[in-house]
């Protein structure tokens, strides 16, 4: 006989069970969200209103940018919500809204890191043949494909969550819909949904996470060839881009290569991706790129100029 979901609405455990640390982290969130929200805004603002939005470079932050801000905006709220809530509850129907799309944002990120790491790889190995090769029709093909496969991602898990039946326990220990905390609560036997879910999420993680690795090596291995100023310059770029993979894919592959059954740490290492890497990667790419400094200034100093005016 086939269970069916009689399951309504999910109720959110949290981070925290006590109150006066949640109304503490209430605010430090609220910073995070309002640091989020400015640093993205300005690199959005200084690139499309500067030279530098022609730049394959530029044109794949500014649309990292705004993933960070629309990844954080479907999470960070309702957790802002919850942490002063007397109850922390969601609907069936908003938590797989939720799920969808968390995940076909976070995927669509994935892939522009991977386009950003191309962009500089080409940059450093074939310098004399880059503008041919990352031209502007090529840059939006790759950010099409990054949304292409960030459906493809999103769609196939909400496609097996849906048809498992929720019939018992609604408690997600959690802070927001995830594919993990879900799978704990479905009541029939899920071993093989749990493989495909590793294949999906965590081994997809990993192989893209080698990929870019693997890129980043090779770029640094060409540097050899280049001078002292420019391998300064590429050195400073590539920095910024392997920390933000880095602070990104770590995290991420330690929540999703697990299977649900073992009991971690994952609803606290996801802070790291869905908080703390959207707030520290505007800082990163202006904090190491002096051209970014300068591109900041001028847009700021003429908007600045013409409110006087």
């Amino acid at each position: 006989m086939e269970i069916k979901t009689n399951v309504t609405e999910f109720i959110f455990i949290g981070l925290w069970e006590n109150k006066q640390t949640e109304l503490l982290f209430f605010f430090f969130f609220l910073l995070c969200c309002l640091a989020i929200l400015m640093g993205n805004c300005i690199i959005l603002v200084t690139i499309t209103c500067s030279h530098l939005f022609q730049q394959p470079m530029y044109y794949f932050l500014c649309h990292l940018s705004l993933m960070d801000l629309s990844y954080t905006s479907t999470v960070i709220p309702r957790l802002l919500r919850d942490l002063v809530a007397a109850r922390k509850n969601i609907s069936y129907n908003s938590c797989m809204a939720q799920l969808f799309t968390a995940h076909l944002l976070a995927g669509v990120e994935i892939f522009i890191l991977v386009s950003m790491a191309l962009d500089r790889y080409v940059a450093i190995v074939k310098p004399l043949h880059y503008m041919m090769i990352m031209n502007r029709e090529r840059c939006k093909m790759l950010i099409c494909t990054a949304w292409g496969l960030g459906l493809w991602h999103s769609i196939a898990l909400l496609m097996v969550l849906i048809n498992l039946p929720f019939c018992g326990p609604n408690q997600v220990d959690h802070y927001f819909c995830d594919v993990k905390p879900l799978l704990k609560l479905v009541c029939k036997d899920i071993h093989v949904v749990n493989i495909l879910m590793i294949a999906n999420s965590g081994i997809v993680l990993i192989i893209v996470f080698l990929v870019l690795f693997a890129s980043y090596i090779v770029i640094l291995y060409n540097l050899r060839n280049h001078s002292s100023v420019g391998r300064r310059k590429a050195l400073s770029t590539c920095s910024s881009h392997i920390m933000v993979v880095l602070l990104f894919f770590g995290p991420c592959i330690y929540v999703y290569l697990l299977p649900p059954k073992y009991e971690n740490k994952d609803k606290e290492i996801s802070v790291f991706y869905t908080v703390l890497s959207p707030m520290l990667n505007p800082l990163i790419y202006t904090l190491r790129n002096v051209e970014m400094k300068l591109a900041i200034q001028k847009v700021w100093s003429k908007v600045t100029h013409s409110k006087l005016q």
